[in-house]
């Protein structure tokens, strides 16, 4: 994790200290008074239906073989649920026709807050070049991993008493 090492307003070199009850990087010039808080980011998050199965797709940046959910930095101004449609828009060129809260999420490890819904999608798919590619998956196919996005997707086959088997791995898995 990148930590923050001057401060943004005055330049100068941050220190440790308690602010409100936390260890937190803080300017020592009394008169700036600049905070890192360091809270962590609103993500959305789709568990994309399309046509009865579930999209996954691989993030360009990431090795062949792992698939996530759609997911995205929610804007200013924007409500997680219109978030998460842009989110899936611009990312497969979908259109969203239905739209539900999964939950809420930690994300710790990456600073996050995943605001995870099932979209039921339709259109044509066309990937962003932020993807590299998709994959249709049966719901009884789906294996979530034990962390982020993982939870939601348990969540979604509970609520379809469909077997949850977790991988290991930090993405989705398809069984079989």
């Amino acid at each position: 994790m990148n930590e923050l090492i001057f401060c943004p307003r005055c330049a100068s070199a941050l220190d440790s200290r308690d602010v409100a009850g936390r260890i937190r990087r803080a300017c020592p010039d009394a008169a700036c008074g600049f905070v890192h808080w360091d809270n962590p980011l609103p993500v959305v998050a789709g568990l994309v239906e399309y046509r009865g199965q579930i999209l996954l797709a691989r993030n360009a940046a990431w090795t062949e073989g792992m698939f996530a959910l759609i997911t995205g930095f929610l804007e200013r101004d924007e409500t997680p649920e219109d978030g998460i449609r842009r989110e899936i828009k611009e990312e497969t060129n979908l259109e969203t026709d239905a739209i539900s809260l999964l939950g809420v999420y930690e994300f710790m490890r990456k600073n996050e807050l995943i605001i995870a819904y099932h979209a039921v999608c339709d259109g044509d798919i066309q990937l962003s070049e932020e993807l590299a590619e998709f994959r249709l998956v049966a719901p009884h196919q789906v294996r979530p991993w034990r962390a982020g996005t993982g939870h939601a997707v348990a969540e979604w086959l509970r609520r379809r008493n469909l077997p949850v088997e977790y991988v290991e791995s930090a993405r989705m898995s398809i069984a079989g």
